[in-house]
């Protein structure tokens, strides 16, 4: 074969090769799901939908206390959200009336309580309040959309001690949907102290069918002292459990430090995982964890005296004025379990995405 031949051959190789990875891109786009918000200021919600269906819903009502994620369903539609205590289901727990959809706020804010402030007009006296102030921005699209909200942080006499920014970015991945939250908080005005403490902050209530199994009543002890009592319940349908980062399994992953958390089980025949990843930029990454068997699980990076039984302290403060940032990420799954290696990559591009 002449050698014009050959370039000929080659050229023609390569062009057909670019339009076939052309044709794939162009594929790929077409079949993303598309999100899209639909607002009801009056009902003081904004719904997350995919493909039409709802993905989940943020909302802010007065008796909650802060601006939540609520239903969060997988692809396939099943709650993973605990519904108690807005929309109650048969046989789930009804303790800790505060847990609601997924949050983020803190137990000991300037010593007011912003975790524990209960809900459904059980507002406590020494309790904070998470105002929702806006909807900066929403944007929706092929794969990914984008929401973008304020609030404020006030103490009972309703003096604003951080104005709240947030971006919520609701991705879709085939059945895997997944949550990138990223909180700046603004002092106004005064140092704002974070002191120590168990009860915080990025966390969500999760349906009974993944709770861990429930072996005895356990008794809880909140900020302030108070103790709350969860009964032991039937294990029939409940399925869940921790795997962190690190390779802790169960119960034991309370208190411990790890980059990521799996809590994996299955409503009906739908497998289903949930895993909240740190980001290396957050203060104390890798983050603690106040993942507890009977629904709680939460990233707390604040309250390292708890989680060290008092062995090391943080009280970090952020300065008149100053402002910190904290990334968090949810990975939804349905019909299947995620390996280590491929939360280890969804982990990763979420480090790499957000700086």
């Amino acid at each position: 074969m002449k050698t014009g031949a050959i370039s000929f051959f080659l050229l023609t190789a390569i062009i057909a090769l670019s339009c076939g990875a052309e044709s794939q891109k162009a594929s790929d786009e077409v079949q993303k799901s598309v999100i899209n918000f639909d607002e009801h200021q009056a009902e003081k919600r904004v719904d997350v939908m995919i493909d039409g269906k709802l993905f989940t819903s943020y909302r802010w009502p007065d008796s909650v206390y802060k601006p939540v994620l609520y239903p969060i369903l997988t692809a396939a539609g099943t709650p993973v959200t605990r519904g108690f205590p807005i929309k109650p289901r048969e046989d789930e727990r009804r303790d800790h009336m505060h847990q609601v959809g997924n949050w983020f706020n803190y137990g000991n804010v300037n010593g007011y309580d912003f975790w524990g402030n209960g809900s459904e007009g059980t507002r406590n006296v020494n309790g904070g309040q998470i105002k929702h102030s806006g909807i900066e921005s929403s944007s929706g699209g092929k794969g990914e959309g984008t929401l973008v909200t304020t609030a404020s942080w006030i103490d009972p006499a309703e003096k604003e001690l951080l104005s709240e920014k947030t971006e919520f970015h609701f991705i879709a991945k085939g059945t895997t949907r997944i949550i990138d939250r990223i909180v700046t908080l603004t002092s106004s005005g005064q140092a704002v102290t974070f002191k120590d403490t168990k009860e915080g902050s990025f966390g969500i209530r999760v349906a009974r069918q993944l709770e861990l199994p429930s072996k005895d009543d356990i008794t809880l002890t909140d900020a302030r002292g108070n103790p709350t009592t969860v009964a032991k319940m039937s294990n029939e349908g409940v399925t869940g459990n921790f795997r962190s980062s690190e390779g802790v399994t169960g119960d034991t992953v309370w208190g411990k430090r790890a980059k990521w958390m799996n809590l994996y089980g299955s409503i009906g025949d739908e497998k289903i995982s949930i895993i909240i990843c740190d980001h290396p930029q957050n203060l104390s990454y890798p983050t603690y964890w106040h993942a507890r068997g009977y629904g709680l699980f939460a990233a707390n990076p604040f309250g390292v005296k708890d989680f060290t039984e008092g062995k090391e302290e943080l009280n970090f403060t952020i300065p008149a004025g100053g402002s910190l940032k904290m990334r968090y990420r949810i990975i939804i799954t349905s019909g299947g379990h995620l390996s280590d290696e491929e939360i280890n990559t969804y982990s990763g591009d979420f480090a790499k995405k957000y700086q």
